[in-house]
């Protein structure tokens, strides 16, 4: 899954990472360890103008379809919450309560694939280029790829373009 996170974060970065350190556990299913894979990981994306870029990700979040960004900058910080059903919270004696997580990605980014077929049919329309490309697609499999290399080598890689 953390390859939609490597395109994102080349987005945000403003430019292409340079450099790759992956670091993973089977804390959650110890099944996902004897395949040869994790289930919990961080990854941190460097550029070559020092811009940083962490990830975390895991295959299980028992309390919902956990999914946040933030942004850091000079001058402040964007941060991107979890959608749920509602946005009512009940603060009473008890503490605070608020609607659980959305739990399925096709409910929660209804509006964003919505938005991406428009995008992509007035791309046809106009001969305006797509964006995302395919480039960026392989940009992110260049990420991943070293990433990959990174976990198992236990060293932060170059990422090769």
């Amino acid at each position: 899954m953390t390859i939609h996170d490597f395109d994102m974060a080349a987005f945000l970065l403003g430019e292409d990472p340079v450099k790759v350190f992956a670091v993973g556990s089977s804390l959650v299913d110890p099944e996902i360890g004897k395949a040869g894979d994790i289930d919990s990981g961080s990854v941190i994306l460097t550029t070559k103008s020092g811009k940083i870029a962490q990830i975390s990700n895991s295959r299980r979040a028992t309390y919902g379809y956990d999914q946040r960004i933030e942004v850091h900058g000079s001058k402040g910080m964007v941060h991107a919450e979890n959608l749920r059903a509602t946005t009512v919270e009940v603060a009473d004696a008890e503490g605070y309560r608020r609607e659980p997580l959305l739990n399925f990605f096709m409910t929660r980014y209804t509006q964003a694939y919505a938005n991406e077929i428009a995008t992509f049919i007035k791309a046809l329309e106009t001969g305006k280029p797509m964006k995302p490309s395919g480039e960026d697609g392989l940009k992110a499999l260049a990420m991943a790829d070293a990433a990959v290399k990174s976990l198992k080598e236990g060293r932060q890689v170059e990422i090769a373009y």
